[in-house]
């Protein structure tokens, strides 16, 4: 599984193209915004798009899905439909980040846990992981170690969970008893910042680092 990191909208979130080498079919992870430079980077990559998957309802992170999809044709896919109420949102979202209007909308598929996605011969696994919505999940390439976390946990903090329907608990609960069971040599794409592994956060996140629940 190869993959590029486009940033996108103001708060340059880590929209994440994603592609299997052998057949060229690729999947968008979190289009929040600025399609066209996504569309853009697809073409200069040769690749073509199959899928948009969702790891959770909030604009910065979904807000290019809609246009994405009718320009190609690809499904958008996710995230668990506990976050459909943030999808349903996406007008107020707009408006209180200051983004252009994004329509409500609903995916072609939500998604659960132990569910599966296949990008052309490669596979995601997909974990439910509420928290910093009750919706969110995480996909997981278990061939090449990585996984896509979304606004789980980031290097060196976590989500926020003071939002409508986060819950704290929930969140330290998905970071411990879901992404840590992945293995330490994973390393993970966050939705915002600078990628890192469950072994360096493990060591050294003051929020969830082991030494805090020995």
């Amino acid at each position: 599984m190869k993959y590029q990191i486009v940033p996108v909208t103001p708060f340059q979130q880590n929209c994440s193209i994603i592609w299997c080498e052998k057949t060229k079919q690729a999947a968008v992870i979190d289009p929040g915004g600025d399609s066209e430079r996504i569309e853009a980077q697809l073409a200069q990559l040769g690749l073509t798009l199959d899928k948009i998957l969702l790891t959770h309802g909030h604009i910065d992170h979904v807000g290019g899905a809609i246009a994405l999809s009718q320009r190609s044709q690809a499904k958008i896919i996710g995230p668990h439909e506990s976050d459909e109420f943030w999808l349903d949102s996406l007008p107020d979202q707009s408006k209180h980040f200051g983004f252009p209007l994004v329509n409500a909308f609903a995916p072609h598929q939500f998604l659960n846990h132990g569910d599966s996605v296949d990008v052309g011969e490669q596979s995601l696994q997909v974990l439910h992981c509420p928290g910093h919505t009750p919706g969110h999940i995480v996909f997981f390439s278990a061939d090449a170690q990585i996984a896509w976390v979304g606004d789980v946990i980031f290097r060196g903090s976590i989500g926020r969970t003071d939002f409508p329907q986060s819950n704290h608990n929930d969140l330290i609960n998905s970071i411990t008893q879901v992404l840590w069971p992945l293995g330490r040599e994973v390393t993970f794409v966050p939705g915002h910042g600078p990628i890192s592994t469950f072994a360096e956060e493990r060591e050294q996140n003051p929020f969830v680092a082991d030494q805090l629940f020995g």
